[in-house]
């Protein structure tokens, strides 16, 4: 059965769903984990390179100890090339792209669903700074290079862990319930040289128990890798505050339309407003 069926029987099906109420927990992740770390997952690997049509070419010459060693590959030095430029805004991974302004009252809608800020961080008072402002949403899929990087030189925060349950973060799935409150996430703040303070937020995915963030409380470089997600799509999240960045207009276009816009880690997506 493919993965679209399998899907659309866990979220369009009444006893699918009633499967999908164990599938999502984190123990089922936790277990799916153990068996894609041992030696024996690697014989899976040139199928999963095949069927997703990898270019591996990007990516550094390895003998993998495991799926998830793979899946975590690092990429050639310079493949994804890093704008520096101060006033330039740059994406922090390879993923699919979708832009949303928040209003007046901390919300933004993903197609049937309404999130508030609060419904992601549980800080009302953190929420609140940015009203105006713009969600980035960066979903990663499987085929996408998995690690991550800072936008801008500054200071971090600490990490703050929002348990809960991991839904995928396909679309069949964000359609039908609310993913971005409901899934384990993680979150730091970003007090960047040249955006004031952007919300940094790892969302984890349907066999993506672990998000793996290199760093506490810290000084930060523009393009320096912050973390990685181990198997399955995942999603970054970014929150930027109104009156700091001019988005591309392409990316405006596009996810006004529902349309996600692909980007590589390190390319620019907005600019300072001047």
């Amino acid at each position: 059965m493919s993965q679209d069926k399998v899907l659309d029987f866990l979220y369009n099906n009444s006893m699918g769903r009633r499967v999908l109420q164990v599938c999502t927990t984190p123990a089922i992740s936790k277990a799916a984990g153990t068996m894609l770390d041992a030696k024996f997952s690697t014989a899976i690997i040139d199928k999963f390179i095949e069927k997703n049509n990898i270019d591996m070419s990007d990516y550094e010459e390895v003998e993998y100890k495991s799926y998830n060693d793979f899946f975590t590959r690092k990429i050639k030095k310079g493949a994804r090339p890093i704008n520096y430029y101060p006033s330039n805004f740059i994406s922090p991974c390879d993923s699919r792209l979708t832009v949303y302004k928040i209003d007046s009252e901390s919300k933004f809608n993903i197609k049937r669903s309404e999130y508030t800020i609060n419904d992601l961080l549980r800080n009302k008072k953190l929420s609140a700074k940015y009203d105006g402002g713009y969600c980035m949403i960066f979903r990663l899929a499987v085929d996408n290079y998995h690690r991550y990087c800072y936008i801008d030189n500054g200071k971090k925060s600490r990490n703050v862990k929002i348990p809960g349950v991991l839904h995928t973060v396909q679309p069949i799935a964000t359609n039908s319930c609310g993913v971005y409150k409901e899934n384990c996430r993680e979150y730091t703040v970003l007090r960047t040289d040249n955006f004031d303070d952007v919300v940094h937020m790892e969302v984890g995915a349907m066999l993506v128990g672990r998000i793996k963030n290199h760093h506490g409380i810290c000084s930060i470089k523009r393009g320096q890798e912050k973390g990685m997600f181990e198997f399955g799509g995942s999603t970054i999240i970014l929150l930027v505050k109104e009156g700091v960045i001019n988005i591309r207009e392409d990316i405006i276009i596009n996810s006004k339309n529902d349309i996600e816009t692909p980007v590589k880690m390190g390319e620019v997506i907005a600019t300072t407003l001047d």
